[in-house]
């Protein structure tokens, strides 16, 4: 069923009607617009619209435009030193890794040493000796890293616990990596270098105190010990001098070479010294 509306003006039946906008009545096709239907409101049509004030365009002063940059960076820490309990689990697994390659791999130093150690008290000794100057690595690049305000933290890495976890149980296969001081933060170049000769000269500051304790002293449990720790520091810190990749000596060598010369020449040092006794 079609519903039809007549036309306003000739009362023709039209199905789909046209409404005037002006005077709102149905019409035809033919008698749509306003003057064909006669429309009263046409005048509405006529009257002329009010024109929009001009647009009035200045002289541009002749002068350097604004630049703005807008940058977002870490915000520096207020509480440099502290240690999260995140980063103190992530540090008792490494520990834990560490001990175990060590618990393997100082049997075979120690006969390359020709040390005369036979008592477990006194492997076990090494053995946490060699851990703790890890350790004291990495602490040394977090706390130098958190005394520029920045966050630092201890974090296992996957590939470098199985590494590690590997190494204890290949016999001639040792590397220890079980992870890194992870550092967030505004980072200048020479923030960067100290940060990363921190724990290199941690090791060598320690190798040197060995060095002393050895020459000082008669006892057999603390030569051998001492012996060992000079020459465990002494490797670690000339390894990570390297200045190749991501090691510590690449920052180190970036920021002040001569700071990386003499820190190299005292680690190469130290372990030729080691070697010799």
């Amino acid at each position: 069923m079609k519903v039809t509306v007549k036309c306003q003006y000739c009362e023709k039946d039209v199905v789909l009607p046209f409404k005037c906008r002006f005077c709102n009545q149905h019409y035809c096709t033919e008698h749509r617009l306003p003057e064909n239907h006669e429309c009263p409101e046409y005048w509405k049509a006529t009257v002329p619209r009010e024109q929009p004030p001009p647009i009035v365009v200045e002289k541009e002063l002749e002068t350097t435009p604004y630049e703005y940059t807008y940058s977002y960076t870490p915000p520096r820490i207020s509480r440099p030193f502290r240690f999260s309990p995140k980063e103190l689990k992530h540090l008792t697994i490494g520990a834990l890794l560490v001990i175990g390659v060590g618990l393997s791999f100082i049997p075979q130093a120690v006969r390359a040493l020709d040390l005369s150690v036979s008592t477990p008290e006194l492997l076990l000794s090494l053995a946490l000796l060699f851990t703790f100057s890890f350790l004291i690595h990495e602490v040394a690049h977090k706390l130098s890293a958190q005394h520029f305000g920045l966050w630092a933290e201890f974090r296992l890495t996957l590939f470098g616990a199985l590494i590690t976890f590997l190494s204890m149980l290949l016999p001639l296969f040792k590397i220890i990596s079980p992870g890194a001081v992870m550092i967030a933060g505004p980072l200048t170049k020479e923030e960067a270098g100290k940060t990363a000769i921190a724990g290199p000269l941690t090791n060598i500051v320690l190798s040197t105190i060995c060095i002393i304790v050895l020459v000082i002293t008669q006892n057999t449990f603390l030569r051998v010990n001492s012996f060992f720790g000079a020459w465990i520091n002494a490797l670690i810190a000339l390894f990570n001098l390297i200045p190749f990749g991501i090691m510590d000596g690449f920052k180190v060598f970036q920021w002040n070479k001569l700071v990386w010369i003499a820190a190299f020449i005292a680690s190469i040092t130290l372990t030729l010294f080691t070697f010799a006794r």
